[in-house]
């Protein structure tokens, strides 16, 4: 979950992670951690047609999830992080 400034909106203060609740920190609107954002619109062929999720991970938690799949995440090194 994201929060932002109400005088500013375009100013991000702070992202909670949706599954354990923890607090991001985020300075002068940039954040400190890397964490995964899930922003999934739901269509036709699902139960959830028409809706739309958002939610926010930390890295430990999205850890913690990946180890769960059956079918290892696809990885590879980036030479520019950005």
């Amino acid at each position: 979950m994201r929060i932002y400034n109400q005088e500013n909106t375009a100013e991000l203060v702070e992202i909670i992670c949706n599954k354990c609740g923890k607090r991001l920190s985020v300075t002068k609107g940039v954040p400190q951690e890397e964490w995964l954002h899930v922003d999934k619109h739901w269509g036709y062929f699902s139960q959830k047609d028409g809706i739309r999720h958002t939610f926010d991970i930390c890295e430990e938690c999205y850890d913690q999830w990946i180890a769960g799949f059956s079918e290892p995440v696809m990885t590879q090194e980036s030479i520019e992080l950005v």
